[in-house]
């Protein structure tokens, strides 16, 4: 399995048709044929020569297609996988799905490898790399900006990657476990030089490949929230919890600075996102909070240890502050050996108050930490700013008896994270769906005898209702009264809250999103489900909002109410003054899944500019407010995906301001954060985007003619999309036959269902494994459809002067051009001569072949749209690095298209027995680690 020498040009070799390659890709080369001989041999070894050659037999057929594009080989490809038994196929699958996971890892230590070596050849300037430090600092000083305004600017900023789970998360944490070890192991071979340390390293990557092979991939039992709450914290103590510091004081190095506002922090939606999903209780909100606060207590205390190790400075050698012998002298530390050593004596006191806090917050005893058993506790933080002031006493004692050279050794570091992350670790967001925090409202409102139907009200009466009771300071809920289970649930929730944020501070909980934001009155609701818990601090014309309410605007029609809903609650009495009141932000959630879903990727990107657009010029009018947007972004180009850098650079100019969050998603997370250099890395270029973004001056001020030209294009996509989606009454029993959505229903990807009501019908299907079907297919048919028609339409009327005016779109505007940037990489990706084989699942052949020719023919109006604009005929040829990696990968993935195909179609036909289940879940796992960004 692999790399075998003969397969490729003759006798040449490339397994992997990766032809022509620079000589800075031949480590890249070498790893993936050294994983790929590992895993032959393993596959060999464990399963039996027979599984091998079957195995390989498929690879090599599978290459000669894709390289050579021989007809012959395809074809013998596909009559030998239709007679492979359910067992056989498994194995197949298994193969070539591993192999995707070991190519990912491989390709991973790669892009650390160069982003290093670029580092060391000293590209900076100009020739620095998009999304560097250095580069987008030497930008702002090119334009005049001095590192004394740059950090002054900086100092407001609020960045937050918000990490959330969603049903189409295919990776377990033991495979990501085992996957950074044989990283770590593959990386680590760059420092061998000796034959026997080369030797024993592979003997560790074999035995670790051997680990991976024999963990199953796929889950026996469905996630439950607590599972993806533990996922999710797996990442910080493994990167994050290095990462985020280390980018901070590469910002103060370069900046010539000692210390820069906390102004990035991690955001978190598991156990807080109750929409949709009926297993997010308060409970889950308490469960999350314990156990982020274990793992940042675990680290405090870890660093505590190790701190004590290096401040053994004894006071016959040094003086100390009169603060810092205070520190030492209330620590109970009466140990005669440490006496001449009052930071150790110091540092015992704040070991012994921070166990305390442990115990009280994250729910630990003493005797779980057996160096502190001994000490015993003492007295509790009561906020991290107590433990942060007593760590800065020691910080400031070192740096007034020359000690500051040893401030850098640790304390610095610990100091920055007690700031960024607290005793909560990452702020966990509420959302829930605005119906039902109606139906809550109302009820209340029903028992309490003020309005007997508050949902028939028309909305203006339902806001001169609810402004009322928010003026009043009397709860609505009576007590000794009896609620449905609904609203009790939710005044639990808000309850919580309430008892979360006193427990372990303002910043465990800041914001309550509202899905489905379509009135004034849904963030009215909002508040006053706030004043029943005393979450609304004080009147309403005097008080505080404990939660920053966050209207999330997802169908098209919401975006483009998205201001004036917005205009309208700023204009209601007290609104205005109690938002700045409550932490002078309002934040707006946009989002990417739904309303691509609603109106196609074209009609979904321009849909959101314009809102952007239109709330940063209605916000120009609040000048004590600043507007914070949320970005809902997943892994798929249908979903807002592709690079974080680019896309934050393509916002409408004054939308960033500084001010950001966005959604980090399923296998997105895994990629770009469960390496020490990537997660640096990815974290590095959202802060430089921002910076960018915020203070570099644009040269091109974007026409008036090119939002004509978008808006026209947009109008002609819309139409085509919802053409095929909506109005053809035939499509939504076509997807569910062509793609495997019924089947990525069955597998144990997360907590939250596929569908909002279990029914067929498109609209109710959550927008995500829309698009993780459509990518299963190859189709991906959210990142692209309409797009073609609508270019096709525009070039119609005058086609010569047209072509030049999308050209200069695409030289000139980052919207367009990242529109056009994402959608070639998605195409890339896609394959229809694949996505053929799918059609011919639907059993209705007339209606399949109908719908299968208006999407090829959408297709080609989609290739040949880009080339007229872009001018270039290959997919990423601007990208030649990730064209390369899809061409190496598409022999390992088409196998499993092929495979999938016929199981599916077996499993549809009756043959409903385990080992074809468990081919088609491979499958699925096997193409989205292929794909890479399929979520």
């Amino acid at each position: 399995m692999g790399i075998q020498l003969s397969d490729v040009e003759g006798n040449q070799s490339t397994d992997v048709c990766l032809i022509n390659l620079d000589s800075k890709d031949q480590p890249l080369i070498e790893d993936i044929r050294l994983l790929g001989r590992i895993l032959g041999d393993t596959i060999r070894t464990q399963e039996g020569k027979d599984a091998f050659e079957k195995v390989e037999y498929v690879r090599r057929l599978s290459v000669a297609y894709r390289r050579d594009a021989n007809e012959l080989a395809g074809k013998k490809l596909e009559k030998y996988l239709k007679k492979l038994k359910s067992d056989d196929a498994v194995s197949v699958i298994r193969a070539f799905s591993y192999f995707s996971h070991l190519a990912n890892i491989a390709e991973d230590l790669h892009r650390i490898r160069r982003r290093k070596a670029r580092e060391q050849e000293g590209w900076i300037g100009l020739k620095g790399q998009d999304g560097s430090l250095e580069k987008s600092l030497f930008l702002l000083k090119k334009q005049g900006l001095k590192a004394k305004e740059i950090k002054e600017a900086i100092d407001g900023f609020h960045i937050s990657p918000v990490l959330t789970a969603h049903p189409t998360e295919v990776q377990r944490a033991s495979l990501l476990d085992a996957e950074r070890d044989i990283l770590d192991l593959l990386a680590h071979r760059e420092f061998l030089t000796h034959p026997r340390d080369l030797l024993s390293n592979e003997k560790l990557l074999r035995a670790k490949v051997s680990q991976l092979w024999q963990t199953r991939l796929l889950r026996f039992s469905t996630l439950t929230v607590q599972n993806e709450i533990d996922n999710v914290l797996s990442y910080y103590p493994r990167t994050l919890l290095t990462a985020v510091p280390r980018l901070y004081e590469d910002i103060e190095d370069l900046l010539n600075t000692d210390q820069i506002a906390p102004i990035l922090k991690m955001g978190h939606w598991i156990g807080g996102d109750r929409d949709g999903n009926p297993y997010v209780t308060k409970d889950t909100m308490t469960y999350a909070l314990k156990r982020q606060s274990q793992v940042i207590f675990k680290y405090y205390l870890n660093e505590l240890e190790l701190l004590g190790k290096e401040l053994s400075m004894s006071t016959r050698l040094v003086h100390v502050s009169p603060e810092l012998q205070q520190l030492a002298d209330q620590s109970g530390d009466t140990q005669e050996h440490r006496m001449d050593e009052p930071y150790r004596r110091a540092l015992i006191g704040i070991y012994r108050r921070l166990m305390a806090s442990t115990s009280r917050l994250s729910q630990q005893t003493v005797a779980e930490f057996t160096s502190a058993a001994r000490l015993g506790e003492g007295r509790p933080y009561s906020t991290v700013d107590e433990f942060i002031h007593d760590l800065v006493t020691i910080k400031n004692s070192l740096l007034d008896h020359h000690g500051d050279l040893i401030v850098h050794l640790r304390l610095k570091q610990l100091i920055r994270v007690a700031t960024v992350f607290g005793f909560h670790l990452a702020t966990l967001d509420l959302r829930q769906s605005s119906d039902k925090h109606e139906i809550a409202v109302a009820e209340l409102l029903a028992k309490s005898k003020i309005e007997k139907d508050y949902s028939s009200l028309s909305e203006e009466d339902k806001r001169a209702c609810l402004i009322k009771v928010l003026s009043d300071p009397r709860p609505l809920k009576l007590p000794n009264t009896e609620y449905s289970n609904q609203t009790q649930t939710e005044l639990d929730v808000f309850a919580a809250a309430k008892t979360i944020i006193q427990a372990y501070g303002r910043d465990a909980i800041k914001q309550h999103i509202i899905s489905h934001t379509e009135s004034v009155s849904d963030l009215l609701e909002l508040l006053v489900l706030q004043k029943e818990a005393s979450l609304l601090e004080g009147s309403l014309s005097k008080g505080r909002l404990a939660l920053i309410p966050v209207p999330l605007f997802e169908t098209i029609h919401d975006l483009q109410q998205a201001a004036l809903i917005m205009k309208e609650f700023y204009e209601l009495p007290h609104i205005a003054a109690l938002i700045e009141r409550s932490g002078q932000v309002q934040e707006i959630m946009l989002g990417y899944s739904d309303s691509n879903k609603d109106g196609g990727y074209l009609t979904s990107n321009w849909s959101l500019y314009q809102a952007t657009e239109e709330l940063v010029l209605l916000f120009k009018q609040y000048q004590g407010i600043k507007l914070r947007l949320f970005h809902g972004r997943g892994g798929t180009v249908g979903r807002g995906g592709g690079p974080s850098y680019e896309a934050v650079l393509s916002q409408a100019p004054g939308s960033v301001a500084g001010q950001i969050r966005l959604t980090e998603q399923g296998e997105v997370i895994a990629s770009k954060y469960s390496h020490q250099d990537m997660a640096t890395r990815n974290l590095e270029a959202l802060f430089s985007a921002t910076l960018e973004a915020t203070l570099i001056k644009s040269k091109h001020r974007i026409p008036e003619t090119f939002k004509s030209i978008a808006q026209q294009l947009s109008a002609s996509s819309n139409r085509a999309y919802k053409q095929l989606v909506y109005e053809n009454k035939g499509f939504a029993d076509n997807f569910f036959a062509i793609t495997p959505i019924s089947e990525i229903a069955h597998l144990n990807l997360g907590s939250r269902p596929a569908s909002r009501t279990g029914s067929r019908r498109i609209e109710d299907l959550r927008a995500i494994p829309w698009s993780f079907s459509w990518g299963q297919s190859r189709i991906m048919l959210p990142a692209w459809y309409g797009f073609g028609s609508a270019i096709a339409e525009f070039l119609s009327s005058n086609k010569v002067k047209n072509r030049q005016q999308l050209r200069k779109m695409y030289a000139e505007w980052p919207f367009f051009k990242s529109l056009l940037s994402n959608m070639d990489m998605v195409m890339a990706k896609a394959d229809m001569g694949i996505a053929k084989r799918y059609m011919t699942l639907n059993p209705d052949w007339r209606v399949g072949k109908k719908i299968a020719e208006e999407i090829e023919q959408e297709w080609h109006l989609t290739v040949q749209a880009l080339e007229i604009i872009t001018q270039e005929k290959q997919r990423l040829s601007n990208n030649p690095s990730l064209a390369r990696s899809i061409k190496h990968r598409f022999p390992y993935i088409d196998p499993l298209n092929h495979l999938q195909v016929e199981l599916i179609r077996r499993w549809r036909n009756g043959q409903q027995d385990d080992r074809t289940r468990l081919g088609i879940h491979l499958s699925i796992n096997g193409i989205s680690a292929g794909l890479r960004n399929t979520g």
